[in-house]
């Protein structure tokens, strides 16, 4: 059955999207026409805009505002209202996995911004998300990464852990307790979901009406699948450990000794996710990735949470 890039509702062969679709990209678009750039010349446009642009890294990116009337996204250089990231050479669909990991975040609970897929000139997916520091026609919202806040550069991201990052909630956050919740959520999420790039940059700062808190979640990828060869996962360390994290390390020490949780909060995040896994089921099922991706996402999900005494539900298994 054929699904929408956008609403993961489905649809006929012959549609691209639902009539859904492009209305959560704005009300008054009626339609959503193709991407007019290949995969390889959205790279070039990456690249040949990079010094122009806020927003940089690995993952080529460029920003963009949405056409209504011709009903196309259209590339900017400043004041984009949505990032686009197209296919990469190194990592095979990663558009499509950054897509239904955030989609798996949001179904547990994880506030994220509005994202989907498109389609490009060689219908190839985009991935596109709209950004959490833009409002109206001109707003813009202050938004400071944790690098940023802890002194760092994009070079000594990795150079933290996360009690350091507890530290910047701890610090700059007006009500910390809540986002130190949040960040508890986002860690077992990480782990669950294979996310071993959560370095400093990933966690944001965002300051609304004078309230600094935690930003919604972006940049969230199973990278252990993106990776294949992954050996570490977690990109800081937790208890003094990258890997071989176990449920002491995840559901004892961080929460209640580091964080300061009560056994309330972190039996219902836990609950959270037991909630959440047959809905996970269906996602994988329904989304863009290539068949054996599908099976080593469904995998890798179960193997953590055997290991974190989560229970196995049938729908999460192969329906292949």
């Amino acid at each position: 059955m054929k699904h929408c890039p956008i609403t993961y509702q489905p649809i006929d062969e012959k549609e691209t999207y639902s009539a859904e679709g492009p209305k959560k990209i704005a009300p008054a678009l009626k339609g959503l026409r193709p991407f007019p750039y290949s995969a390889e010349e959205q790279r070039k446009e990456a690249r040949l805009r990079a010094g122009k642009m806020s927003i940089q890294g690995i993952q080529p990116k460029l920003s963009a505002n949405i056409n209504i009337k011709e009903m196309v996204f259209e590339i900017v250089d400043r004041g984009g209202r949505f990032i686009l990231k197209p296919q990469t050479l190194d990592y095979a669909e990663l558009p499509e996995n950054e897509d239904v990991t955030m989609r798996l975040a949001a179904v547990a609970g994880i506030e994220t911004p509005f994202h989907g897929l498109m389609v490009s000139a060689d219908r190839s997916y985009t991935y596109f998300i709209r950004r959490m520091d833009r409002f109206g026609h001109v707003g813009k919202l202050p938004l400071e990464d944790f690098a940023q806040l802890s002194q760092k550069s994009r070079e000594t991201k990795y150079n933290s852990s996360m009690e350091q990052v507890a530290e910047v909630i701890e610090t700059h956050c007006s009500f910390p307790l809540i986002d130190k919740a949040k960040l508890f959520f986002r860690t077992l999420f990480s782990f669950l979901v294979g996310n071993e790039d959560m370095h400093l940059k990933n966690f944001s700062l965002l300051s609304r009406e004078g309230i600094h808190s935690l930003s919604p979640a972006y940049d969230l990828v199973n990278s252990t699948l993106a990776l294949e060869n992954a050996r570490e996962e977690l990109a800081l360390p937790l208890n003094g450990k990258k890997n071989n994290l176990n449920a002491k390390d995840l559901l004892v020490y961080f929460p209640r000794e580091r964080l300061g949780l009560n056994r309330k909060v972190i039996d219902q995040t836990v609950e959270r996710f037991k909630k959440s896994l047959p809905l996970w089921g269906d996602l994988l099922e329904n989304c863009f990735l290539s068949g054996s991706r599908k099976d080593k996402y469904r995998q890798l999900i179960e193997a953590r949470c055997q290991r974190l005494g989560l229970p196995a539900y049938p729908n999460l298994a192969s329906k292949s």
